[in-house]
């Protein structure tokens, strides 16, 4: 009923209801937009001692979880493995969202590809353009 009332789904009013079980520190967070909502659940389900030491790492080293790490420590807490060196582990794991890209618009490059080549075959063949030049220009140091 809660849900309808207010416009969201029932799943959405249980995840608010899971939050409550946030520490005040990570639950801020959440408020201040640092950490997403699903995430913010699957921590829900740690120790208030092991979010604790989540907090901290998550102070530490200036980063937040993404959904994917947050299962895995939630995974490693319910089978009683969860300590500050797996946190730090987990939290040190580069995020797909924080891989450095580089674009290079389309219209620069279609000059160089038949019609209808696939964004992969293109990537592949500039990888192999590119591993012929390093040899190149290793073989010229010589």
């Amino acid at each position: 009923m809660l849900g309808e009332q207010v416009g969201e789904s029932q799943d959405q009013i249980r995840r608010y209801i899971r939050l409550t079980e946030l520490i005040p520190e990570i639950l801020e967070m959440v408020d201040d937009k640092k950490i997403s909502m699903r995430p913010a659940v699957e921590l829900s389900y740690l120790q208030k001692e092991e979010q604790a030491i989540l907090y901290d790492t998550m102070e530490s080293e200036v980063c937040t979880p993404s959904h994917a790490q947050a299962i895995k420590i939630r995974k490693f807490s319910a089978e009683g493995r969860l300590n500050e060196d797996v946190l730090l582990s987990i939290m040190s794991e580069e995020k797909p969202n924080q891989v450095e890209q580089w674009k290079i618009p389309k219209n620069r490059l279609k000059k160089y590809f038949p019609s209808g080549t696939t964004q992969q075959k293109m990537e592949e063949t500039i990888i192999k353009a590119l591993e012929l030049y390093r040899k190149r220009e290793k073989s010229r140091e010589r």
